[in-house]
């Protein structure tokens, strides 16, 4: 009788640009620990057959440009868990899957680079916390994920998925639509299945978005719970890494290992749809016809399975854009200043220096988009800044005693608030900038409260992938991610966020 081969060797779909890997592309993180315990493969085993895909579709082929850097020793890492496991030894249960992180998160042996060329030749000199985390929980860290450059905190007429480093990544659903952000390669690798697992970082929206427009689940856990040492920061207040995987499952797995925190693990599957209480706001629709239609059918549907979904009221943005811009480029000015003083290498140590080096090299930096965002917050005062105080405290109000707040109080309140995410992904244009439609629950309110938001795929609208936002009090993520895992299960989409790799088309 022939050996058992792993579930990854399954059949596979004929419009994959690489079909010698697409069962493995298609094999969830769960699954693939499942065949290395198993042992019907091994961890060398399948970085090897990531390192053939990301070289065919990645590096070649229909250039995807998600990946901005491959580990060296990525092998050796693999190799070294393996041995570790004959020796029956495990770490836990990602012991020898590999995981993607984006660039903005300090691995040794990885550029860290944000996306600017002012970090990618500048050393990395050790493991931000999180990656520590991982690596001590077994994951094999395979290498580092394109971004928005400076995670799209560097203008208001950028593209997302833009970077000097890393070039334009594309969308795998199809290739001249956007691959949202600022977490773009983490969350096109994941659908594209590059790796079964990555990590992203959220300021507002950086998750999430990506997570939609690719057909993926994100999490952006409450500000705090993953730490942020080791990662480019942005803005202290709002700054929040969470993973990024093609189940719900999955994601919990990896912010288990990304935590310390097993509890995560098990929070799937502690849930049912009947007896959810959720909260819907039409104050939260995207404004995109197909997306929010979709939307409501998935609300009846979970509606006649028992959930209860009411009416959320909600108060508009009015205003509340411009003062979180303001918290943002002040804190931007001292947190960012910290971190380039402190980074090994020559290159500028503070904003006014790294505007001054994207100036000198505009060629490269400035070709399709300025810098005002980083002007902003050379200008400002960082946190003494007098609009600074006043911009933070409208911010949290609306976010916090307007909208989430009220929405999830009482005795008959929702547990939960739910929203489309995003319409779906726009084509990406590199003169004109992005084209958001929607990201109201998604981002600004759970971004500014510094709560945690998980994006599951809801289906597809014209053949590209739309996900809905799950939003929960502070210190939920367990039942959010339960939640997420009871509506994941009863939209049962499976082989239809399969990406279509569809060519570059005019409409």
């Amino acid at each position: 009788m022939a050996a058992p081969r792993p579930c990854w060797e399954s059949p596979h779909v004929t419009t994959d640009p690489h079909p010698a890997t697409a069962g493995l592309a298609a094999t969830s993180a769960a699954d693939l620990a499942a065949d290395l315990a198993a042992g019907r493969t091994t961890s060398v085993e399948v970085v090897r057959a990531l390192r053939e895909r990301i070289a065919a579709v990645d590096d070649a082929g229909p250039q995807l440009r998600s990946v901005l850097a491959l580990a060296a020793d990525a092998e050796e890492q693999a190799a070294a868990l393996d041995a570790e496991r004959a020796a029956g030894q495990v770490r836990g249960p990602l012991h020898g899957v590999p995981v993607l992180i984006k660039d903005n998160i300090e691995a040794l042996g990885l550029p860290g680079s944000a996306g600017s060329l002012a970090l990618a030749g500048r050393p990395v000199e050790r493991d931000a916390d999180l990656v520590a985390s991982m690596r001590a929980a077994g994951l094999v860290v395979l290498g580092a994920t394109n971004l928005s450059e400076w995670a799209n905190m560097r203008s208001p007429h950028s593209t997302s998925g833009w970077s000097a480093v890393g070039g334009l990544t594309g969308n795998p659903w199809r290739l001249d639509r956007s691959a949202g952000g600022s977490s773009s390669g983490s969350g096109a690798a994941v659908a594209a299945g590059l790796a079964p697992l990555a990590v992203g970082t959220e300021t507002d929206g950086s998750i999430t978005c990506p997570s939609s427009l690719n057909g993926c689940v994100g999490l952006k856990p409450g500000v705090g719970l993953v730490p942020t040492t080791g990662v480019v920061p942005l803005a202290a207040s709002q700054d929040a890494p969470g993973p990024m995987a093609r189940t719900v499952a999955d994601a919990a797995l990896l912010l288990s290992a990304m935590t310390g925190d097993a509890s995560y693990a098990g929070a799937p599957g502690t849930l049912a749809v009947d007896g959810l209480r959720l909260g819907a706001g039409s104050g939260w629709l995207s404004g995109h016809p197909g997306t929010d239609a979709l939307f409501a059918d998935v609300v009846e549907r979970l509606r006649a399975a028992g959930a209860q979904v009411g009416e959320a009221d909600v108060t508009p943005v009015a205003g509340t854009g411009a003062a979180e811009l303001t918290v943002l480029v002040c804190e931007l000015r001292e947190d960012l200043d910290v971190y380039l003083a402190s980074r090994g290498g020559p290159g500028p140590a503070s904003v006014e220096e790294l505007i001054a080096f994207n100036r000198e090299h505009a060629e490269h930096e400035l070709a399709h988009f300025g810098q005002e965002f980083l002007e902003m917050a050379a200008s400002s005062q960082g946190r003494e800044d007098p609009a600074y105080a006043e911009a933070r405290t409208r911010c949290l109000a609306w976010a916090i005693d307007e909208n989430l707040g009220p929405a999830l109080e009482g005795p008959d309140a929702p547990e939960f608030l739910v929203a489309p995410a995003y319409a779906p992904a726009w084509k990406s244009d590199l003169l004109a900038g992005d084209h958001f439609l929607g990201g109201g629950l998604a981002s600004a309110a759970p971004s500014i409260a510094g709560w945690p938001v998980l994006c599951v795929p809801m289906g597809l609208v014209a053949g590209l992938p739309v996900g809905l936002v799950l939003v929960g009090r502070p210190g939920s993520e367990a039942r959010l991610l339960a939640a997420g895992h009871a509506v994941e299960g009863l939209l049962a989409l499976g082989a239809a966020l399969r990406p279509a790799w569809a060519a570059p088309s005019r409409g």
